[in-house]
């Protein structure tokens, strides 16, 4: 009886170290495909930031105007690729380029992240597929200027 006891517990502790090196290398996967985003956002290396996004990105956001009628913006992968290639994030200086990554949640193949950024904050969705972590939905949301308080609605 005492070497059932001693082997179920062996048999847990290796289980238990095997599933949090999967979380550990979960949670760096995941955090490295929301920087690949940003790093290549900011160094405009679209071959890097394509390789963190679901060819089938959804990347949005809610806008109102000032007649408080909203409407949803959005952005395929393809158009956040291209915009990478043209050189607009490169347009922040190095030291105003912030990409802080906050791993919110993991649960089996999803993840939700934060990803704050010099001008905006990204909401995000990140999946294993084929494998491999990649960014599937975005909301994002600007960050007001210093004349513009945030408003809570």
């Amino acid at each position: 009886m005492k070497r059932i006891i001693l082997f179920s517990i062996v048999v847990l502790s290796v289980f238990a170290s095997n599933l949090a090196a999967q979380t550990d290398a979960n949670r760096e996967e995941i955090k490295r495909a929301a920087l690949n985003y940003a790093e290549g956002w900011y160094e405009g290396n679209a071959d890097k930031i394509e390789s963190s996004l679901h060819p089938d990105l959804a990347k949005r956001i809610a806008r109102s105007n000032t007649q408080g009628q909203s409407r949803l913006g959005q952005m395929s992968a393809m158009s956040l690729v291209q915009g990478t290639r043209g050189g607009f994030g490169k347009q922040t200086p190095k030291e105003q380029q912030q990409k802080d990554v906050t791993i919110l949640d993991i649960f089996g193949n999803a993840a939700s992240v934060k990803l704050e950024m010099q001008g905006w904050i990204d909401y995000m969705h990140i999946a294993k597929f084929n494998g491999k972590w990649v960014i599937v939905n975005v909301l994002w949301e600007l960050k007001p200027t210093k004349a513009e308080p945030m408003k809570n609605e």
